[in-house]
């Protein structure tokens, strides 16, 4: 019994001394780890170009990845872009415009919800009516923000790009025409100056349109002041049948044309 007490003994302690070295050597390790870390993260706080290009280089090895599982380019970030909103958020009056010009001119409602929001938003700086804005637009370019016309007025609002390159600018050049929402600020700040120029609605609108050294406007005003009109009740609650977009003419052919300062839009053809 005693040499069996001995050899029990004796492997009880070798357990303990294996445990205990693996227990050093682990937290060691551990340690060395932690250490490792912190250093790291020493470095990459004093070199912040070191921690730009790592975070850079993890980046592009996700996307890569990302491309690699779904077979086509991923942009996370592509919903920035978007001239979209949901309805849902927005005030009742300005989703009940949205869906109903989504509805009459055969465009979804998320991107006309945006513009709506915008026309709300901007037309309370210039002291315009949000409706009267978005009656231009639609007359104009049936929310259609790629349009040009045959004289070459393009996006939302039909602003002559050349004639109001200025105005350009300040959103980064002649090209943010085609931003829908750099288009529509700046045809308002062009229809505010028609408006304050021609001293009246009716007669901003024929200025706007390019036709203020002309006898006649094509019936341009009358139909922006007609859907200005229906969306006017639609922001007031009241129900509108819809109707097919009306299909604006432009100024006679055989007309002069007006100086290149009053031509300031255009309808689509």
């Amino acid at each position: 019994m005693t040499a069996l007490t001995k050899m029990a003994q004796g492997l009880r302690t070798f357990a303990s001394d294996v445990a205990q070295g693996f227990f050093e050597i682990t937290h060691n390790s551990f340690a060395l780890v932690g250490l490792a870390v912190v250093f790291c993260l020493v470095g990459l706080v004093a070199r912040p170009d070191l921690r730009q290009a790592g975070e850079i280089e993890l980046r592009s090895w996700l996307q890569a990845r990302q491309m690699a599982a779904a077979g086509m380019r991923i942009e996370l970030d592509a919903i920035e872009r978007a001239t979209a909103t949901n309805l849902h958020e927005l005030p009742k009056q300005q989703a009940a415009v949205a869906y109903w010009l989504s509805k009459k001119y055969r465009v979804a409602p998320e991107p006309v919800g945006a513009l709506v929001a915008e026309a709300y938003e901007i037309g309370a700086d210039a002291k315009l009516d949000p409706t009267l804005i978005l009656a231009v637009m639609a007359i104009e370019s049936g929310f259609n923000p790629f349009a040009q016309s045959s004289v070459g007025a393009q996006g939302l609002m039909q602003v002559m790009t050349r004639v109001h390159s200025d105005k350009y600018e300040n959103f980064g050049g002649k090209l943010a025409a085609f931003d829908p929402l750099t288009n529509l600020r700046v045809g308002v700040k062009v229809l505010q100056e028609c408006i304050q120029r021609a001293g009246s609605l009716q007669a901003g609108l024929k200025f706007y349109v390019g036709a203020a050294n002309l006898g006649e406007d094509g019936g341009y005003a009358d139909k922006v002041l007609a859907e200005h009109a229906r969306l006017k009740l639609i922001a007031a609650g009241r129900s509108v049948p819809l109707a097919q977009p009306a299909i604006i003419r432009t100024v006679a052919p055989s007309a002069e044309p007006p100086p290149a300062e009053d031509k300031v839009a255009a309808v689509s053809m």
